[in-house]
């Protein structure tokens, strides 16, 4: 198989966003004087959005707070996103070696679209990417192929020629419902058995583990 594009999710996978996150979660919660989790539990409620991460860790008998809740949290979100989100170590070599070969780059990521478009050159540079692809009202998020067919249009390549990689089993779903390739990885936020219960064709346990994958 010769892939002409890597097309990656971003938190877990490219940037470890968790921290940030699960505070601003909790900032919420104590406002609204709820319990708060740990950030072990916040690698389960992430993956599918942020709403969806609101509904999770607002307490069952309370979810009539979700909008309430969901504007607080883009309001500190927005100004504490990136107290501690980094990238996992190896990424950007990971990036460098694949634009070297050649390879088209593109992130399709749950985030919010102007977020999605303002973090990633932040920790992972401007022009790196060929295309950033976020949640806006035009696409379903994953595991809705959308987003990451409109990734790969604008790459001008086939689902085929797609190397895609994430780390939990939306992605992998994800992958699998859009005709790529698949690769997990376990420097994320999720398990090697959900990775694999969801369609998982390669696992990367370290970001170099990607450049020999690209080869097969």
């Amino acid at each position: 198989m010769s892939y002409k594009a890597l097309i990656f999710d971003l938190d877990g996978t490219l940037l470890n966003t968790i921290d940030d996150l699960g505070d601003s979660a909790n900032h919420v919660l104590c406002k609204l004087g709820f319990p708060t989790h740990t950030i072990d539990e916040y690698k389960y409620f992430v993956g599918n959005g942020i709403p969806k991460l609101i509904e999770r860790c607002l307490p069952p008998d309370r979810q009539e707070y979700k909008e309430q809740a969901l504007a607080m949290f883009m309001e500190y979100y927005s100004a504490h996103s990136e107290d501690k989100t980094a990238p996992y170590d190896g990424i950007p070599e990971l990036l460098r070696s694949a634009r070297e070969k050649g390879m088209k780059l593109g992130v399709i990521t749950n985030k919010a679209h102007d977020i999605a478009q303002q973090v990633v050159p932040h920790f992972l540079g401007g022009g790196v990417f060929d295309y950033i692809r976020g949640l806006d009202d035009r696409i379903k998020a994953k595991p809705c192929p959308d987003g990451a067919l409109d990734v790969a249009e604008k790459l001008g390549v086939q689902p085929c020629e797609v190397l895609y990689i994430g780390d939990s089993g939306v992605d992998m779903q994800t992958a699998v419902n859009a005709g790529f390739t698949s690769c997990g990885v376990l420097w994320g936020f999720r398990t090697e058995k959900e990775l694999r219960d969801n369609g998982a064709k390669y696992i990367a346990r370290k970001p170099a583990d990607i450049l020999e994958i690209m080869s097969k």
